[in-house]
């Protein structure tokens, strides 16, 4: 899959995705933050999941109807587990998330919202 990182995500999520086989581009190696909007869609038009700990993605994507390729919401997960979480929720709801749905995982909980046509 392809997955782009929010640079809130750990880089050591990026390796962990790597070795399971994702496609991965961690925004904290760039130049410059662009900002949430031009994040989300350098995401959509490179057909890249955005995974992320911030909750205005999801914002973006519901409330301004924002073209996406699936989001996914870590919360409260320690920066040594960030990794493996996102690879398990990839390989659990690819399905949803080829959808466009919005995935938000906590310990002990994951909401999915589908993408609204």
């Amino acid at each position: 899959m392809r997955v782009l990182l929010d640079a809130c995500v750990s880089p050591q999520a990026k390796t962990e995705l790597q070795i399971a086989g994702h496609e991965v581009t961690w925004a904290g190696e760039w130049a410059e933050d662009p900002g949430d909007p031009l994040i989300l869609a350098r995401a959509s038009q490179e057909g890249r999941v955005l995974v992320t700990l911030d909750k205005d993605f999801a914002e973006l994507g519901v409330m301004r109807n924002a073209p996406h390729c699936g989001i996914v919401r870590i919360v409260n997960f320690r920066a040594s587990r960030q990794g493996r979480v996102c690879a398990e929720i990839l390989a659990r709801y690819a399905e949803e998330l080829q959808q466009g749905g919005i995935i938000t995982a906590e310990p002990g909980r994951v909401r999915i919202r589908q993408h609204s046509t």
